[in-house]
């Protein structure tokens, strides 16, 4: 299924004439038609929710895209009798916006780590101290432990959020978390005031 089938609109008389239990039905027996109806019907939900949370139109549309996508993919896993398919919806969204917040919050912490070895504000930010800071941060990447260096490149140059990168790596959830936060702590331990050259 591609990105465009999402946003594909089945005939206005299906639309109309299916009542959401029977949407969730055929989405569940891998219907395209039930899939574009539960977008139709369900996806401004989806987006005024994360909407609401990011205050970010943009990745919010994306959090629409990837809700939808990783129902349908996972649809065998929705139980009709443990609630409507609207509130199963609700559930993914919440898990895809907590996955956003925190690719966030490793982006500005990496940043922050990467900022100590910058020069302060008002100094010129080019020339060779500009450059050999910019070395330094990227040599201490390179120092840290291997599955450190990859988890943290993953999670920054990459953008991926923690559990991509267990997906990515078959690595379980807490092992790339600890990864993440050892690699953080070496970094600003490093690159921290102490160790700043006069």
């Amino acid at each position: 299924m591609t990105a465009t089938s999402v946003t594909a609109h089945p005939s206005p008389t299906l639309r109309e004439r299916l009542l959401d239990h029977e949407v969730a039905e055929g989405f569940v027996r891998g219907e395209d038609e039930c899939l574009a109806i539960a977008y139709e019907r369900w996806g401004g939900l989806v987006l005024a929710l994360a909407s609401r949370t990011l205050g970010d139109p943009r990745e919010a549309e994306d959090i629409v895209q990837q809700v939808f996508l990783a129902a349908w993919r996972g649809r065998a896993g929705y139980r009709p009798e443990r609630g409507p398919l609207p509130g199963w919806l609700t559930g993914i969204t919440r898990r895809k916006i907590a996955d956003a917040l925190s690719a966030r919050t490793r982006r500005l912490e990496l940043l922050a780590a990467a900022g100590a070895a910058l020069p302060p504000p008002g100094e010129p930010a080019t020339g060779p101290e500009a450059v050999l800071d910019r070395l330094v941060v990227a040599g201490e990447l390179a120092r840290l432990p291997r599955l450190q260096r990859e988890v943290l490149a993953m999670a920054f140059y990459g953008d991926l959020t923690q559990v991509q990168i267990a997906e990515r790596t078959g690595m379980p959830l807490g092992t790339v978390k600890s990864h993440a936060r050892r690699g953080l702590h070496r970094m600003r331990d490093r690159l921290g005031p102490a160790s700043r050259r006069p």
